[in-house]
C-alpha cells in the first residue's frame, strides 16, 4: 500500500482508509473515532464533516447509523485486495522455489543447476531475487542455439533495466547499480541476473545449465559489464 494519505481527494482518501479497516459497513461514530484517534487523519470535527461530505456525494451509503462503501469504490475496493492477494501468493510461490533451491545448494548432493549458480550467488543475492516479481521479467530473446539470452526487467527507475548474454561474445550486460559498482568487477551475480536464471530454470531447466555452464567454464574469458 502507498502510505501516502491523499488528502485531496475524497474518494481516494475514503477507499485509503477502507484498506485499513476492511469492513462491510461500520457506525458513523465508529468511524469518526478510527479515523481521529486510531488513524490520526483528521480531528473529530473535521472527521465528521469528511464522513457528512462522502454521504453527500455518494460515496458512502447511509443506512441508519451505518455507512457502507458505494458499489463503485467497493469493487475498487475489491479489485485492489485481489491484485495484493495475487501478488502475496506471488511471493510466497517464488519464496518456495527458492527455499527449495537453497536447501538443494546445502545439500551434499546438489543439482548440477544448483553447484553451477552457486559458484556465482551468495545466499544473501538469492534472498532478495525473492523480493522481485516474475511480472518484471521480460524476455525478449531466449535462444541456446545462438547461445543469446536478452530480457527487460522493471525496477525503480523510471527506465527499464536489461540483461543480454551472449555466449558467443562471452559478454554478460546489466545495467543496475549493484552490478555495476560491486558484482561484476568480481564477475559474481546480481539479484536481477539470479531471479533470471531461476525464471529460465522453470522454463527450461535444460536452457538454464547450459547458459550457466558456459558462463562457468570459461569464465575468464567472460566481460561483466554494463
Amino acid at each position: 500500500m502507498n502510505f501516502a494519505i491523499p488528502r485531496n481527494d475524497n474518494s481516494e482518501m475514503l477507499l485509503y482508509i477502507w484498506k485499513i479497516i476492511d469492513l462491510p459497513f461500520i457506525l458513523i461514530e465508529d468511524l469518526i473515532y478510527r479515523i481521529a484517534f486510531d488513524l490520526f487523519i483528521l480531528p473529530p470535527e473535521r472527521a465528521n464533516y469528511f464522513i457528512i461530505n462522502c454521504i453527500k456525494n455518494k460515496l458512502l451509503i447511509k443506512d441508519n447509523n451505518f455507512v457502507r462503501l458505494s458499489e463503485e469504490l467497493d469493487q475498487r475496493l475489491k479489485n485492489w485486495q485481489k491484485k495484493r492477494e495475487n501478488e502475496i501468493l506471488g511471493k510466497i510461490s517464488t519464496a518456495k522455489k527458492v527455499n527449495h533451491l537453497k536447501n538443494d545448494i546445502d545439500k551434499k548432493h546438489s543439482s548440477k543447476f544448483s553447484i553451477l549458480i552457486n559458484a556465482f550467488v551468495d545466499k544473501g543475492t538469492l534472498n532478495r531475487s525473492v523480493t522481485i516479481s516474475d511480472a518484471a521479467f521480460e524476455f525478449l530473446e531466449h535462444d541456446r542455439s545462438k547461445g543469446l539470452i536478452t530480457s527487460k526487467v522493471t525496477g525503480t527507475k523510471e527506465e527499464s533495466y536489461f540483461i543480454e548474454i551472449d555466449t558467443n561474445k562471452k559478454i554478460l550486460r546489466h545495467n543496475c547499480h549493484d552490478f555495476e559498482e560491486r558484482r561484476a568487477q568480481n564477475k559474481k551475480f546480481c539479484k536481477h541476473i539470479t531471479k533470471l536464471f531461476l525464471l529460465l530454470k522453470e522454463k527450461n531447466h535444460d536452457s538454464a545449465e547450459f547458459f550457466l555452464n558456459q558462463l562457468a567454464e570459461e569464465i575468464d574469458k567472460w566481460e561483466f559489464t554494463n
